[in-house]
């Protein structure tokens, strides 16, 4: 290929991941966040119409990523080149998307949503691993197995209960997503 590629994606995301953080996720999450603005904006009785909002509405999937490309060429700028794009399929509603916001509106508060949203799927993977090592850890709870402290054989302990430790700091790690 002639383009870079991150080793770290091809070899260590999951389809799911990738997907999230892929420019067309990114896209379509610009185009609700234009949305939310234009109908913010109408029902705080700017000059924004409830038609112009609808109209938005049922573009949002319509990317024409050909043009998209073509007008970052032209203009130089990523969220100049969708916002043109996003007029050219809302054409009663072009003059109003992106209205009094930067760049930064779209693409701070998108990279907000992807990291929450990718967070949210790291915490139901968890949950899952979570689940599957406790019935591990519930069948092998008498299996004797040699314990180690500081990389030494220690005294014997239960396959079980090591497998709960796994869990506990997976519990701390699932309370800190949460939070986060």
């Amino acid at each position: 290929t002639t383009h870079y590629q991150s080793p770290l994606c091809s070899r260590y995301a999951s389809d799911a991941m990738q997907r999230l953080f892929s420019q067309d996720h990114r896209s379509h999450i610009w185009r609700r966040l234009w949305v939310e603005l234009a109908r913010a904006q109408s029902e705080l009785g700017l000059p924004v119409s409830v038609a112009q909002v609808a109209e938005l509405e049922d573009h949002i999937e319509d990317i024409d990523y050909d043009l998209v490309c073509c007008k970052e060429a032209e203009l130089r700028h990523d969220v100049m080149a969708h916002i043109h794009t996003y007029g050219a399929c809302c054409p009663d509603a072009c003059g109003i998307i992106h209205l009094g916001a930067t760049s930064c509106y779209v693409t701070d508060n998108s990279d907000l949503i992807i990291y929450r949203e990718a967070l949210l799927h790291l915490r139901d993977a968890l949950r899952r691993v979570m689940g599957n090592l406790a019935a591990f850890a519930d069948r092998y709870k008498a299996l004797p197995t040699l314990g180690y402290t500081h990389g030494q054989p220690a005294q014997l302990v239960t396959v079980g209960k090591r497998v709960c430790l796994y869990l506990q700091d997976f519990e701390s790690d699932v309370r800190e997503l949460d939070h986060l």
